[in-house]
């Protein structure tokens, strides 16, 4: 799961190092598997998305890790910088009850356009108790945005994004179950 996520956000990581392996041994643990679920082909995962309720952050970041794989000041820095933009990070609107917050989808690079994102998302659209989900992506992540739109999302909200995370915008987009 740690290599999926370094894959998937490495445009994010890389400040941090260039070395992808080392940043998947950083992040490898970073993961409440309470939250996250796995799409497998082949007997490897393919694909990992988080879904919560808007509460708990699906991850959690132990410094003394990240200082040991990353060195003690990119580490300490990884550390501050994931506490302030991700643990921290909160929606621009309160999420309800019944919502469902779809996180940290990403697809391992030798299975992407295999439909595993997209398989992962029903799954978890169809089987947890969720009447609507709602997530965040960037406005420039074109190929995602695309996923989500054949799924049934559609945009609600925009908010900029933080200077230097390299696009303008969030986009804020909600699914709703049909109700029958």
């Amino acid at each position: 799961m740690g290599r999926i996520f370094v894959e998937g956000f490495y445009h994010s990581l890389k400040c941090f190092s260039k070395d992808k392996e080392r940043l998947a041994q950083a992040f490898a643990y970073i993961f409440d598997l309470q939250y996250f679920y796995a799409a497998m082909i082949d007997d490897e995962i393919a694909a990992v998305v988080a879904c919560t309720d808007g509460k708990p952050p699906p991850i959690s970041l132990d410094k003394r890790i990240l200082c040991r794989t990353l060195g003690f000041i990119r580490g300490r820095f990884a550390y501050w910088m994931l506490q302030k933009h991700v643990i921290a990070h909160t929606y621009p609107f309160e999420i309800p009850k019944q919502t469902g917050s779809i996180e940290f989808v990403a697809t391992a690079p030798e299975h992407r356009g295999k439909g595993a994102a997209y398989g992962l998302l029903v799954h978890i659209m169809n089987t947890l108790p969720y009447t609507e989900y709602v997530l965040e992506v960037a406005d420039n992540n074109t190929a995602a945005i695309r996923l989500y739109e054949k799924l049934g999302y559609r945009q609600f909200e925009r908010a900029k994004a933080p200077r230097g995370s390299g696009f303008s915008s969030f986009l804020y987009m909600k699914y709703e179950q049909e109700h029958n």
